[in-house]
């Protein structure tokens, strides 16, 4: 069944067809937040908000095969907002904070491919995590970012240069 049918039974009250996006689309929403967030609970938090406010909203959704990317775009604006939250440190704790809105540095640092991504700007990053991370079209990654189908292309194709030469620097 696709989408869109989901979508349809849900807002008809059909429990199950909302169990099953929710099914689909769990763990590759959990990834996409586990990249913008320091820690699996933060993200894990995020994921469920982004259901939450799925449902919440639904009624807003206008069909058309692009659920995936209205979806994504949920999460996306939910992400920002949590980095753009004033994080308290308590003075003792000797230790460097790691600031929330840095989350995909911790991806980064945890991927071989981490010191190419380095160079690039965040719109940059989050297309080419779009397109290659969760498989987004470049029409789905312009409708999560906020922008027109070329500049998304252009971001990826721009990040790709980017990785490519610093890929040849390193060898």
């Amino acid at each position: 069944m696709q989408d869109d049918d989901l979508v349809e039974q849900i807002k008809c009250g059909n429990e199950k067809a909302a169990e099953e996006l929710i099914r689909r689309y769990y763990l590759p929403v959990l990834r996409y937040c586990k990249r913008h967030c320091p820690s699996r609970e933060k993200a894990e938090d995020l994921t469920q908000e982004t259901f939450l406010k799925l449902f919440q909203n639904l009624h807003t959704y206008r069909g058309k095969k692009k659920f995936q990317a209205y979806l994504y775009t949920i999460a996306r604006h939910l992400c920002i907002d949590e980095s753009r939250k004033v994080r308290f440190y308590p003075l003792e704790n000797e230790e460097e904070p790691q600031c929330e809105c840095q989350g995909i540095r911790q991806i980064e640092d945890n991927m071989e491919l981490g010191r190419l991504f380095r160079p690039l700007t965040w719109e940059q990053r989050e297309a080419v995590l779009l397109r290659y991370g969760e498989q987004l079209t470049f029409r789905e990654i312009a409708e999560v970012m906020g922008c027109n189908m070329r500049t998304a292309q252009s971001r990826v194709r721009n990040a790709l240069k980017i990785m490519r030469k610093e890929w040849e620097n390193e060898r």
